[in-house]
Parts: C-alpha cells; sequence; structure tokens
C-alpha cells in the first residue's frame, strides 16, 4: 500500500513528549485519514515506524532532543 515513505524532523517538530501523530502533513498523504491516528515516540530511538502505513519518522542528522521537564 505505502512506498515506505521517510520524513525527516527536526527536534523542534516533535511535541512536548518528543513525538509525532501519523498521518501526518509532513508525510504528504493524500490519503490523510486512510488509518487511525498513532502517537509515535521518536526522541526514544530517533526513530519511529507507523505499524498502519510504513511511513518512517526520524530525527535529521545533527538534531538532538534536549530533555524539557
Amino acid at each position: 500500500m505505502s512506498t515506505n515513505a521517510v520524513v525527516e524532523l527536526l527536534a523542534k517538530e516533535l511535541n512536548h513528549q518528543g513525538g509525532v501523530f501519523c498521518p501526518s502533513p509532513k508525510a504528504d498523504m493524500k490519503l490523510w485519514n486512510s488509518h487511525p491516528k498513532v502517537y509515535l515516540d521518536v526522541a526514544r530511538t530517533g526513530e519511529a515506524k507507523c505499524p498502519y502505513c510504513g511511513t518512517v519518522y526520524r530525527l535529521k542528522a545533527g538534531e538532538a532532543v534536549s530533555a524539557r521537564h
């Protein structure tokens, strides 16, 4: 179904918990409502893959997530 798109993110594009939701406008999805909204924890490992569409969200090289409390 998907061509396994990769979306590179800046640390500032992650939410306060260090993640993003898929589907995302940044992924340039034509069928943005083709699966449920899924939270992906990108900060934990620097990368997360959506279990529904296979889109990979990862931090751009050199980006670091600061621990904000």
